[in-house]
């Protein structure tokens, strides 16, 4: 009779525990059969407010509601075993202050069972950070380009060039003395990149910053070229799914009007099948 063998699943200790280590591997997931794919690959699953622009058709994450969050987290959970679950808190859901954080990460931990919260901002989140972990909310910290506050920066730019890098070291500092147990940056320097990733002694995770940091996240439909449209520098395509899926549908739909699908071995007849 053979044990059966339970999958252990990551936790933020053991994320924080990868620093310098083998590097981390980051996808989005919004759905359970996306989820299915990842978790045998994937360290962490990130259920992003990347969601709202992926598979809404939203402008920005600006719209991203709790309630989204919370649907596509509860999808995902059904879809991993041993990758650890990270979900963005959504814009407007943390801002205001720490309680006000602390009872919407909770909402999020609590009714999707993710592991831990990603929330954006430096120094200014630090106090919250601090409240949140003090409180059993392990948070992930995002810095560099922080997509929610698009409108402030004046768009999806580089930032920590030049005179700007001191803000954005400062920040992530800031968010690994507060307790994140981990950090992204988004669209910093490659040098910047570097430099932060050996002087924060938690898991850095790169998204269009440097080769040398802790990990690395992608948008899963970006790296599987779902989009034909949308190629930004930081993507690598590992896959053109997008050109493969206009290939089928074009050849279904002209399968339809020829009439030559269904064929026989689609349809049913009068007979019962013998047993």
């Amino acid at each position: 009779m053979s044990a059966t063998v339970e999958t252990k699943r990551l936790s933020p200790p053991d994320i924080r525990d990868r620093k310098g280590g083998t590097p981390l591997v980051v996808l989005t997931a919004y759905t359970t059969p996306v989820a299915r794919l990842v978790d045998p690959h994937c360290d962490i699953a990130l259920v992003g407010d990347s969601v709202g622009m992926v598979l809404h058709g939203l402008p920005s994450t600006l719209q991203v509601t709790m309630e989204m969050m919370l649907l596509h987290g509860q999808s995902v959970a059904r879809g991993l075993s041993k990758a650890m679950m990270v979900i963005d808190m959504p814009f407007g859901a943390y801002e205001e202050g720490r309680e006000q954080a602390f009872r919407n990460a909770s909402r999020l931990m609590s009714q999707t069972g993710a592991s831990a919260v990603k929330l954006e901002g430096g120094e200014h989140m630090a106090e919250t950070i601090h409240f949140l972990t003090q409180r059993g909310v392990p948070v992930m910290g995002h810095v560099g380009l922080t997509p929610q506050a698009v409108n402030v920066i004046g768009g999806y730019r580089v930032q920590g060039r030049g005179n700007d890098s001191g803000r954005i070291r400062n920040d992530a500092v800031s968010v690994t003395e507060a307790g994140a147990f981990s950090v992204v940056l988004e669209k910093v320097p490659d040098a910047l990149a570097k430099e932060i990733t050996k002087s924060v002694d938690i898991p850095t995770i790169g998204i269009g910053a440097s080769a040398d940091c802790d990990g690395q996240v992608l948008v899963v439909d970006d790296m599987l070229g779902l989009f034909t449209s949308f190629r930004p520098k930081f993507v690598k395509r590992y896959a053109e799914l997008g050109l493969e899926a206009d290939r089928a549908i074009a050849a279904y739909a002209a399968d339809v009007r020829s009439r030559s699908f269904p064929a026989p071995e689609h349809l049913f007849g009068d007979e019962a099948p013998k047993k």
